[in-house]
């Protein structure tokens, strides 16, 4: 990579890093605290944990569109300050509600494909997968950390604190985007006219390749939220760890999980074999989630949370880097936009499902629902690598 590249995927992997952080670092907790709040119930938690995805959801094309047409940076600062205020909503709530409401509202800062566009523009094609590949690996950063932080700042000062800081971070996030990220180099195009080419959307949602890392996506956190609504509690009251110590146990977990990751990413690439990883790795997810529902053996569950990390983070670096891939610097805003749409669909799904599914058939249901989820995504895979697309019109076809 240029200087300039290092600088602009580091500024953004640092940037995406903020913002996932002050999304994940709730997933360990409100299964174990929102309890405590007025009208609370596992239905509602679930709720609470997975709407940020549907407004994402719904905004994500939106502004990755928007984004095309008027460029990047403005359409980051502005959902970073949607975010923060969000953020604000729900530290004040007394009630499941207020947090409801105050998660919708961080998920009305959608701004995920508008940051994995600008990456794209900042990177030459030839760097463009690893530049995707340090930013996901963000991802599985912040995951790290929030498992960490969350559980220490919400022992001092309860979901409030978590809410408060998640606020700053959005803040330091318009920070780094306006003074530390580059500017895009401009092109004989202009966002307006990328913006205005008639066809993206329904080219990218006519594209088998591109709706299989869609459907991959929406999977990869659907079994996230779902899952993480049962681990908490079982990790308390069946493993026998504090709340407060549960970071002992996440960290070891994801930070190790780097072991499992490089060996695949080496396969995938240098041993030819990415499809055959890819369906490795779909298949660690489900053995992972068999067991973080069954076992009650304490090294048993761990290894099961290691695997479940391995597979995840794998997926969640490879998937965006795939999608890239496929199109044009013309519909990258659309293309990422319907991929994050696909993502936070998910978030909202196995939040949603995920707790209703809790409060009428318990863990054993969600165990049911989430190897169903994966089981299904294994047959929807199987077919055709991804890899054997060809780029037709700006948008890759089999």
């Amino acid at each position: 990579m240029t200087a300039l590249e290092r600088r602009s995927v580091t500024s953004l992997a640092l940037l995406y890093n903020f913002r996932m952080l002050g999304l994940f670092m709730v997933l360990p907790l409100l299964a174990l605290y929102a309890i405590d709040y007025q009208a609370a119930t596992p239905t509602l938690i679930g709720i609470a944990l997975g709407v940020y995805g549907l407004t994402q959801a719904c905004l994500q094309i939106p502004f990755g569109w928007l984004s095309d047409r008027v460029g990047r940076k403005p359409v980051i600062i502005g959902g970073l300050l949607i975010f923060a205020f969000g953020s604000i909503i729900a530290a004040l709530a007394d009630s499941i509600y207020g947090i409801i409401a105050g998660r919708a509202l961080q998920g009305a800062g959608a701004i995920a494909s508008s940051v994995m566009a600008l990456v794209a523009d900042l990177t030459r094609q030839e760097q463009r997968t690893k530049a995707m590949a340090i930013v996901g690996a963000s991802i599985g950063l912040a995951f790290a950390l929030a498992l960490v932080l969350g559980p220490l700042l919400a022992a001092y000062g309860g979901l409030e604190a978590v809410f408060g800081f998640t606020a700053l971070l959005a803040l330091s996030g318009i920070v780094i985007v306006t003074w530390q990220v580059p500017d895009p180099p401009r092109t004989g195009t202009t966002y307006a006219e990328v913006g205005a080419r008639p066809g993206l959307m329904g080219l990218s949602l006519r594209n088998p390749t591109l709706l299989r890392l869609d459907a991959g996506i929406f999977t990869l956190h659907f079994v996230l939220m779902a899952s993480f609504q049962v681990v908490p509690g079982v990790l308390e009251s069946t493993i026998g760890v504090a709340r407060e110590q549960h970071w002992q146990v996440y960290l070891p977990a994801v930070l190790l999980s780097v072991l499992g990751i490089l060996p695949l990413m080496r396969l995938a690439e240098k041993g030819g074999r990415p499809h055959l990883v890819f369906l490795s790795s779909i298949g660690l997810l489900f053995l992972s989630l068999a067991l973080l529902g069954l076992v009650r053996e304490p090294w048993l569950f761990y290894a099961a949370l290691w695997l479940f990390f391995v597979g995840f983070n794998y997926m969640e670096a490879v998937l965006p880097s795939m999608v890239s891939k496929a199109v044009d610097p013309g519909g990258k805003g659309t293309a990422l936009g319907i991929f994050s749409t696909a993502q936070f669909l998910g978030i909202f799904a196995g939040g949603a499902a995920g707790g209703w599914v809790l409060q009428q058939f318990g863990v054993v249901g969600i165990t049911e629902l989430c190897l169903g989820v994966v089981a299904l995504w294994f047959l929807v895979a199987l077919p055709v690598p991804p890899s054997e697309s060809v780029a037709v019109g700006g948008i890759s076809r089999p």
